[in-house]
C-alpha cells in the first residue's frame, strides 16, 4: 500500500531528518512509529502526502509514486490527523468537518459554504459517529476542549473517505483516557474502511495497545520493526537510550524500577 523506498532527507542546515528508510505498509494496517524526539517520525509521515520533498529516495501509494504529476490525485486518497488539531478556531465544527472535502470541491464553493446536502448529512453522521452531538455542528471549533477537536479533526479525516490516514502525535496533549478515546475513534474507523493508518506516538503503552505493528526510528533510521509482542522492555530501552531522560514517554511498565532511572547500556536492536 505504501512504499518508502530508500528515502533520505537532509534540511538546507546539514541536518539528516531521515536517513535511507526503505519500509512497506501494507493495506489496512495500523502502523505506529516509535522513536525520541527528533527521531524523523514527523519527516516520515509528510513525506506521503507530498507535505515534505525527500532529498532521494522515493514514496509509493499503491505503486504509484508520488512526484509533482501525481501530488494531487493522491492526496485525495490521504488525509492527516494533527496533533495540534488544525481546526480553523472562528468556523464552526460543521465547517471544519466540511474542509475536508477540500481536495475536491473548488475553494470559492467551499468558501461560501456550498456544499451538496449528501456532504453534509455524511459530516452530521461522522461527527455523530465520533461522540458529538447535533448541538455541536454550529459552535466554534475553538470553544470545544481538546478531546472534543481531536474528534472534529476525525471527523474531517474520514470526509473522503481515505484509503491512508496520518497521524502525526494525535493524543500528544490529551490525558491518558481520552488519548485511549481518540486512538480507539481512528482504529475503528479505520478498521471499517480498510484503511491504511500510519500513526506517530511517543507513549509505549499505546503504541503496544493500538498498533498491528511498530516501527522504532532514532536518528532518522529505521532500527526495530516488528510487532507489539517483539517489542521488548528491552527493546524500549535500546530505542530510548542516549535520550534525555526528560524526553522518554512514559515508563516502560508500571512494575518496572528502572522506568526512573536512567537506562542501562543496552544492544543495538535488531
Amino acid at each position: 500500500m505504501i512504499r518508502f523506498n530508500s528515502l533520505s532527507k537532509v534540511w538546507p542546515d546539514g541536518t539528516q531528518a531521515v536517513a535511507n528508510v526503505s519500509l512497506e505498509i501494507p493495506r489496512g494496517q495500523f502502523c505506529v512509529i516509535l522513536g525520541p524526539s527528533g527521531a524523523g517520525k514527523s519527516t516520515l509521515l509528510r513525506a506521503v502526502n507530498g507535505l515534505m520533498k525527500p532529498t532521494q529516495g522515493s514514496v509509493a501509494i499503491d505503486g504509484v509514486p508520488l512526484s509533482t504529476a501525481s501530488e494531487r490525485a493522491l492526496r485525495q486518497r490521504v488525509a492527516m490527523i494533527h496533533q495540534h488539531f488544525n481546526l480553523t478556531n472562528r468556523m464552526s465544527v460543521a465547517g471544519n468537518v466540511l474542509a475536508g472535502l477540500l481536495p475536491v470541491v473548488p475553494t470559492v464553493r467551499a468558501l461560501l459554504g456550498w456544499f451538496r446536502p449528501e456532504h453534509r448529512a455524511k459530516a452530521c453522521k461522522l461527527l455523530q459517529n465520533v461522540g458529538l452531538s447535533p448541538a455541536h455542528l454550529q459552535r466554534r471549533a475553538g470553544d470545544l476542549s481538546g478531546g472534543q477537536q481531536q474528534r472534529v479533526g476525525i471527523a474531517r479525516a474520514f470526509m473522503l473517505d481515505p484509503e491512508v490516514v496520518l497521524a502525526d502525535e494525535p493524543v500528544a496533549s490529551l490525558d491518558p483516557k481520552i488519548s485511549r478515546d481518540i486512538l480507539t475513534l481512528i482504529r475503528d474507523a479505520a478498521r471499517e474502511r480498510g484503511t491504511t493508518v500510519l500513526c506517530s506516538l511517543h507513549q509505549i503503552d499505546l503504541a503496544r495497545e493500538f498498533g498491528d505493528r511498530i516501527v522504532g526510528m532514532r536518528d532518522g533510521q529505521v532500527v526495530f520493526d516488528g510487532t507489539p509482542a517483539d517489542f521488548t522492555d528491552e527493546r524500549v530501552r535500546a530505542l530510548y537510550h542516549g535520550a534525555q531522560w526528560d524526553d522518554q514517554p512514559a515508563q516502560v511498565t508500571e512494575s518496572d524500577d528502572t522506568a526512573h532511572a536512567q537506562p542501562a547500556m543496552a544492544p543495538a536492536l535488531a
